[in-house]
């Protein structure tokens, strides 16, 4: 094999490899040398191969003997994510042994079946990070993977079959309408207070609202990249108005109010 033949089949097994995963698909120890000296293949330890595109998260796991998982994935793949997500966080299968390395900022995890390298698939991410930072934060990142069109109904019926019993009513309860996660959080927390809302409902005048409680009080939420700079906070002043000339209460909360000061949101609301 080639060295770009090696780094094609690397890319292909998700940018990260075991040297015996490429020995049994045709490599020579001559070729994998030829590949990491034509530097198109890196070998970070011993035993594991890379591309020079493989991101730092994957070659973190693969070092520490195991898969790119849970939050830090789910981050890698555009998915919403609460809270921090500066740990590694990586599945090592039943039996694997965790390989502390320099810098080491990794989290283990163990589960049923036979750890790899690379990346494990989302419905596993998923399953992954309610056992490991619990239900709202599992709760958004399902949706804002389904709003992202990452799951399909196979893949959220194999992510409720993962997750226990008494947790799988979050798949039911959860829509791909979100447009971010804090939404998500949002109607989670007031539906476990017992109320209602409609999801991003249009008033005329106003345009798209985030949420609507009893067709009287719109919930706007404000995420941490939208709504900088005085254009945006003018707009979101004029659609306050408008709802109020047309009657409507208007309450609008950003991403530090519910996420730090969640009993002044309640309250209000």
């Amino acid at each position: 094999m080639t060295p770009d033949d090696i780094a094609a089949a690397i890319r292909h097994a998700g940018g990260c490899a075991r040297t015996s995963t490429l020995l049994n698909s045709g490599a020579t120890e001559e070729n994998l040398l030829s590949a990491r000296r034509a530097e198109t293949v890196l070998r970070p330890r011993k035993g594991i191969y890379v591309v020079p595109e493989t991101p730092e998260p994957v070659v973190e796991a693969a070092l520490h003997g195991g898969a790119l998982t849970c939050a830090s994935l789910l981050y890698l793949r555009g998915i919403w994510v609460l809270d921090g997500h500066d740990d590694v966080h990586v599945w090592l299968g039943s039996r694997g042994r965790a390989r502390p390395h320099d810098g080491c900022r990794c989290v283990a995890h163990w589960s049923s079946g036979s750890g790899g390298v690379g990346a494990v698939p989302l419905h596993m991410a998923l399953a992954q990070i309610l056992s490991c930072r619990g239900d709202e934060a599992f709760f958004a990142a399902f949706e804002s993977a389904w709003n992202k069109g990452m799951l399909g109904a196979e893949d959220r019926q194999a992510v409720r079959s993962r997750i226990p019993a008494r947790k799988r009513w979050l798949v039911d309860f959860a829509h791909g309408e979100s447009d971010s996660g804090l939404e998500s959080l949002v109607r989670l927390r007031l539906h476990l207070l017992g109320i209602r809302v409609e999801a991003q409902v249009w008033i005329d005048d106003v345009g798209l609202v985030d949420f609507l409680i009893d067709g009287c009080i719109i919930l706007e939420i404000d995420g941490r990249e939208n709504h900088d700079g005085p254009s945006k906070r003018h707009k979101d002043l004029r659609r306050d108005a408008a709802a109020a000339a047309r009657g409507y209460t208007a309450l609008r909360f950003d991403y530090a109010l519910v996420t730090y000061d969640w009993p002044v949101v309640e309250a209000a609301i």
